[in-house]
């Protein structure tokens, strides 16, 4: 079967972000304990593209597929992992790519800033997925938390949506939004 990708965030309403959300079934990471380790001969470059033993993965539907079982551990290094065994994957920076946001609100006016990864994941910046900040004042770096440690990215178009809203909010000193209830500065320390 084909794989479709779903429509642009700014088609969504609230409630259909949610469904995206939850619609996206992964295994449980968490309670697997793999026994055997090894290489997978894997990487994902900066820019979001996969690699098996050098050559680039073309077919959306496998990275999706293997983009949910990505783990991060306390080290800071990415696995792709099965029942059995866990096989480590070379990360040149973020696992993920945000590829486009889109800001709603929810039934309380609150907003909730939803993010879209280049795996057509949508992510809801929230206490469980922050937005964190890294870099300098002159080079920042966003990123989102995604799950099981890994990250997304914001590309260059998203990180400036993300600014031409925040500052929509503050002024650029006190640069910062908030999602589900949490509050994110957005200027580096």
């Amino acid at each position: 079967m084909p794989y479709e990708p779903p429509a642009d965030l700014a088609k969504l309403s609230l409630a259909e972000l949610a469904e995206a959300v939850a619609a996206r079934r992964l295994p449980p990471l968490a309670s697997w304990t793999p026994v055997r380790e090894g290489d997978s001969h894997m990487r994902i470059a900066a820019d979001g593209t996969w690699f098996h033993e050098g050559g680039r993965i073309t077919r959306p539907a496998m990275v999706r597929a293997f983009s949910g079982l990505l783990t991060r551990d306390d080290t800071g290094q990415h696995w792709l992992m099965t029942p059995y065994e866990r096989l480590s994957i070379e990360v040149d920076d973020a696992a993920f790519i945000a590829t486009d946001m889109e800001v709603r609100h929810d039934e309380a006016g609150r907003p909730v800033i939803a993010f879209r990864l280049n795996t057509d994941d949508v992510v809801l910046a929230g206490p469980d997925h922050p937005l964190i900040v890294r870099g300098t004042a002159d080079v920042p770096a966003y990123y989102l938390a995604v799950r099981h440690g890994t990250e997304a990215r914001l590309n260059r178009s998203t990180y400036g949506q993300l600014i031409d809203h925040a500052l929509t909010l503050s002024e650029p000193e006190a640069l910062a939004v908030e999602s589900r209830g949490a509050r994110f500065a957005l200027l580096p320390a």
